[in-house]
């Protein structure tokens, strides 16, 4: 496991951020893969969301970032795929985010692929951030 990014906020408070940012621009099907005990991993979060075009992908993985510093203070430890946007990577040190445009999503499956990850699809009408 790579070393904590801070000791002022919690993977689950950075886990939340990511969703907040993704709901912001109406990403679809937003969930939440808990990594935590499955053998290997390399963070604790994956936070997995899609959307429409390569537009509101570039939008969504804006948002992200645009919360997660408004709340934390903290950018991102890496980023990949800005410039094809068919699957941009957020990388938050114990939380990555991972934004799709639904075929890539589709096509990657990493739900399946994190099959022993404990997921949770995120409803939106029941989702706050304690800020």
């Amino acid at each position: 496991m790579r070393s904590k990014q801070t000791e002022e906020f919690t993977a689950e408070q950075f886990r939340d951020f990511v969703v907040q940012g993704m709901l912001e621009k109406k990403g679809q099907d937003v969930v939440v893969m808990d990594l935590r005990k499955v053998k290997n991993a390399i963070c604790d979060y994956f936070v997995i969301c899609s959307g429409t075009s390569d537009t509101q992908i570039d939008a969504i993985s804006q948002s992200i970032e645009e919360e997660v510093y408004k709340l934390s203070r903290h950018d991102p430890w890496h980023r990949e795929g800005k410039l094809n946007r068919e699957w941009i990577l957020l990388d938050y040190v114990d939380v990555v985010a991972h934004v799709f445009k639904k075929d890539r999503r589709a096509f990657y499956d990493l739900e399946q692929l994190w099959g022993d990850a404990e997921i949770k699809l995120i409803d939106e009408a029941t989702f706050s951030v304690a800020g």
